[in-house]
């Protein structure tokens, strides 16, 4: 598979402090590539370096075997979508508006871009005619997130580069946003490379990681592989202490809690769990539906649905 992004010895000096050393790697066309590490790895600062934000001290970047400083940048720039943490919608556009805004600036004609943002609406479950015309304000922090996810797309670029999209949502958004993630990408197949600090969502949606450390590209394969075989013990413990603590937990834990609803409310037709369910599987199965049934030495005690998770989360919090 051909590569469209390479970093070759890339490094990167910011006032004498070197936060990018020797980096080497490739990104193939059509994957997923994931930079994960702690605050301060680096990982950022590669990104950043794709789309011209920030240039390397010393090295070269290449995007479809060109140097990325040998492009116009700002034509560059509309080849590839970008995802924030800080879900930057335009807060005086509608969402139509704001998912158009690229392929309005590449001279797509009216009809295009409706039928453009309307298919892509679609894709994330947001019915167009009731979500066309709000704005960012009218939506949740989930559904912004996937408008930001689709404007990213809109202009059918290269490249997406998502920076830790994720990561201030709770964690049944999170899920159903990664779940989103991989659909899209299966159905377009562009290239995504994704920054996360969290190594339980690397292994969720890469197709390959890369491990950086202060600076330092530590290891680089697929899933499978660094989970079976870690490089170094930092690679080995950084994958147990990213864990979310929240997802060590059970359903007993909210059970205990009073965060559930009496037996009596529950719908027989429901999916039930015993009280031992990881809050892990509880945050998937919210992204598919609205509540389920505990139960308990096989007799159901309660129900739980979304509401109630998200009081725990927030008492958590």
């Amino acid at each position: 598979m051909e590569s469209i992004i390479e970093f070759k010895d890339v490094s990167k000096e910011f006032e004498g402090n070197v936060v990018l050393k020797d980096l080497n790697l490739s990104v193939k066309k059509g994957e997923i590539f994931v930079l994960v590490g702690p605050s301060g790895s680096g990982k950022t600062t590669s990104l950043k370096m794709i789309n011209g934000l920030i240039e390397p001290t010393d090295g070269n970047l290449y995007f479809k075997e060109k140097r990325i400083k040998d492009y116009n940048i700002q034509k560059l720039r509309w080849q590839i979508g970008y995802v924030l943490q800080q879900i930057a919608l335009f807060p005086t556009m509608s969402v139509k508006e704001n998912i158009e805004v690229i392929p309005d600036m590449l001279g797509w004609n009216k009809n295009q871009r409706k039928k453009r943002v309307d298919e892509l609406l679609k894709e994330v479950d947001m019915d167009p005619e009731q979500f066309r015309d709000r704005m960012p304000s009218e939506l949740s922090g989930g559904q912004q997130q996937r408008i930001g996810i689709i404007r990213a797309l809109a202009s059918e670029p290269d490249i997406v580069l998502m920076d830790e999209p994720f990561s201030a949502l709770d964690p049944i958004s999170r899920a159903s946003l990664q779940d989103l993630v991989l659909k899209l990408h299966q159905k377009l197949g562009n290239t995504i490379i994704f920054v996360t600090h969290n190594m339980k969502e690397a292994l969720k949606i890469g197709s390959r990681i890369a491990v950086m450390h202060e600076g330092k590209l530590i290891q680089c394969d697929t899933p499978e592989e660094i989970q079976k075989h870690p490089a170094n013990q930092f690679v080995e413990e950084f994958f147990d202490e990213t864990t979310d603590e929240v997802y060590t937990q059970t359903l007993e834990a909210l059970y205990n809690g009073g965060f559930y609803q009496n037996a009596e409310s529950a719908d027989s037709k429901l999916v039930s769990l015993t009280i031992d369910t990881s809050l892990s599987d509880v945050f998937e199965l919210l992204t598919k539906q609205e509540a389920f049934t505990i139960e308990r030495t096989g007799k159901v005690v309660g129900k739980i649905d979304r509401s109630d998770v998200f009081s725990y989360l927030s008492q958590e919090g």
